[in-house]
């Protein structure tokens, strides 16, 4: 695997990783996530991170981000995040970090796992 794609790999495990991080310790709370401005910003950025990387993945090589499932869906929320940043719904970003984060973290995991083997 090319070493500009494995780093995007990278880039976005640790997003995933940081926005895990946020949690630690404490119990996925919805409604404290729709009043902490601050953990509502930090999940954003960490989510435009993630978009960005499987965009430029999917510009380099397309055999990889069609391993990554709902890729289009990822790059369309970065889109959504960075451009129409007034029309973000706190229900669908808790959708994404507790449904579909883990599937792509899993996902990550194995891509990265099948170069190192």
């Amino acid at each position: 695997m090319d070493e500009k794609i494995l780093k995007w790999l990278f880039d976005i495990k640790l997003a995933i990783e940081e926005i895990d991080g946020y949690f630690d310790g404490k119990q996925r709370d919805f409604s404290e996530y729709t009043r902490n401005i601050m953990l509502k910003r930090a999940i954003e950025r960490n989510l435009e991170i993630i978009g960005e990387a499987v965009s430029r993945i999917s510009k380099e090589d397309s055999g990889i981000v069609d391993k990554i499932t709902n890729a289009r869906s990822i790059i369309g929320l970065r889109n959504q995040v960075i451009h129409a940043y007034d029309n973000i719904s706190d229900e669908n970003i808790w959708s994404i970090i507790t449904t579909h984060l883990p599937k792509l973290k899993e996902e990550v995991n194995e891509l990265i796992g099948n170069t190192i083997d």
